[in-house]
């Protein structure tokens, strides 16, 4: 399976992804900067975390128009896995793959600290490797992760069983303590926990890895022919 991290001005999470795939997953991954037109020589896609475009105007606005979003928006409709973390999360929203939109911290400061999530749903391909209802540790590192959407956007949320994690002991003020959604389709995953910074006991925790694995054994399983 071959990915693409794709690198805004101001993106600081590209190493730690790149990592992840490259070095704990053994597949193939690409930098690809935020320029790029084409992304179809890749099998899936991941925004990493950051400060795209310093977060001018809201996090994620100017990054939302970079040459390289429509391609990431084919890329969603032709079911490819599309992973956004943290910032690029927040892309994720302003480009509309994904409902919702995120405002301050209730604190109103800056939080960067390992934090316990709950696996909602495990029927996606993005968790598919962790049990329905356990528990993992992610770190956060956000001033913006308050998620938000209105009532009619959230009712559909769970009745299409679109939380797949939500905090333990809510960090920011996130509605419903939601901490990551999957788009209707299944294949958009938006999350502010960063797993690419949980894929080795040495750094703390593994819990992370397991969504990289679930992504690489879905795209298996739906593309590799078994002799």
């Amino acid at each position: 399976m071959k990915f693409a991290v794709i690198v805004f001005p101001g993106s600081n999470c590209d190493i730690d992804m790149y990592h992840a795939i490259k070095d704990e997953l053994g597949e193939q991954v690409e930098y690809v900067w935020h320029d790029t037109e084409s992304l179809d020589e890749f099998d899936g896609i991941l925004l990493p975390g950051g400060f795209s475009y310093g977060d001018y105007l809201r996090t994620g606005a100017i990054a939302r128009f970079s040459k390289v979003m429509p391609a990431v928006v084919k890329a969603a409709e032709a079911g490819k896995p599309i992973l956004g973390v943290c910032n690029g999360f927040q892309i994720l929203l302003e480009a509309g793959l994904l409902p919702g939109a995120m405002r301050r911290n209730e604190s109103l400061s800056f939080i960067c600290k390992p934090v316990e999530l709950k696996v909602v749903n495990n029927q996606t391909m993005f968790s598919a490797a962790y049990r329905e209802g356990e528990t993992i540790s992610i770190p956060v590192a956000h001033g913006e992760g308050n998620y938000y959407c209105d009532e009619e956007t959230l009712v559909k949320l769970k009745e299409n069983n679109q939380i797949v994690f939500t905090y333990q002991d809510n960090p920011n003020g996130s509605l419903e303590d939601i901490a990551g959604i999957i788009n209707e389709k299944g294949n958009v995953l938006g999350m502010m926990p960063h797993p690419e910074r949980a894929v080795d006991e040495l750094l703390g925790g593994a819990d992370g890895l397991k969504l990289f694995q679930s992504i690489v054994r879905s795209w298996r399983e739906a593309n590799v022919v078994k002799a």
